[in-house]
């Protein structure tokens, strides 16, 4: 899900850079079409000034990208029913599944576009393009299986991929960066700018995801405590999602400094790494480690 949510967040940068989507909240201020000044006057909220291109919406993007995935790996469980009761409860889930993944991709939608961020058709390319990334990740099964290098590799090719198609547009004088200053001037609230809407944040905050998985994965505390014998307990499965709810709010509370750019970079991708690998084979290491010595002493 980490593979599906990363690509397609990295898809959608740069189809954000090719299309060149204005935001409703600056386009109204700017354009010539509503004579004598009679244009409407849109209400703008503290999550309202993204400074990145509008075009397809990232958040309807990223929302159908992994309830899609989610939907289609539950379901791909009730398919194996084999006997007509279990068919009939696999139709009758098919149709819940889908109906609440509808529900939850047209209220993202209609959020997006209620608080000014996005218009209706910027929402619905998301929608469907985040379907079509999912649709061609159910077809990759190598990615279950990949190595640490694999992980690296990756990396190394979205970041030198966008970095380049920046670098190379910016040598033929398109500034990609042409949203942040039009999001600077009409946001009605200096404080709602964020640097961690800018493009480059996001990119760093998914290579450090997904940098952070593959160290995970990889690392012999997620072989010795996911791989082991206490993996399949349901009291193991239990504590180490508890502990890694716990622990993500931990991180919530961490504060990155914004003075420095380059700085809120780095340590936005350390911080973002840290926490798939925390989840993923730190926590489990540690309750795996915690009932051995409990079982040492009750035995």
């Amino acid at each position: 899900m980490i593979w599906v949510a990363v690509i397609g967040d990295w898809f959608n940068l740069i189809f954000k850079w090719i299309l060149f989507g204005h935001r409703p909240y600056w386009w109204v201020q700017e354009t010539m079409v509503y004579p004598n000044q009679s244009g409407p006057c849109l209400e703008q909220f503290p999550i309202t000034c993204e400074t990145g291109p509008g075009s397809p919406s990232g958040h309807a993007m990223g929302s159908s990208c992994v309830w899609y995935v989610m939907v289609t790996a539950a379901l791909s469980y009730t398919v194996r029913w084999k006997d007509k009761s279990a068919v009939s409860l696999h139709r009758l889930t098919w149709s819940f599944l889908w109906s609440i993944f509808w529900i939850i991709q047209i209220s993202v939608c209609i959020s997006r576009v209620f608080i000014a961020t996005h218009f209706p058709h910027q929402v619905v390319i998301g929608v469907f393009a985040g379907i079509l990334v999912a649709e061609a990740f159910e077809h990759t099964p190598a990615i279950q299986t990949a190595s640490l290098g694999m992980y690296i590799k990756t990396n190394l090719f979205l970041f030198i991929f966008a970095l380049g198609f920046y670098l190379v547009l910016k040598l033929l004088d398109i500034d990609l960066l042409w949203s942040v200053p039009k999001a600077k001037k009409w946001c009605a609230n200096p404080d709602w700018i964020n640097i961690d809407t800018t493009p480059f944040a996001g990119l760093v905050r998914n290579l450090g995801a997904l940098f952070g998985l593959g160290l995970g994965i990889n690392s012999e505390m997620f072989i010795t405590s996911c791989r082991g014998k206490n993996s399949c307990k349901i009291s193991f499965r239990v504590v180490c999602i508890a502990a890694s709810l716990a622990t993500l709010q931990l991180y919530n509370f961490v504060k990155i400094p914004t003075h420095t750019e380059y700085l809120f970079y780095i340590l936005s991708f350390c911080k973002s790494a840290a926490m798939p690998l925390t989840v993923v084979a730190l926590v489990p290491y540690c309750v795996h480690s915690l009932m051995r010595k409990t079982e040492k002493k009750l035995n």
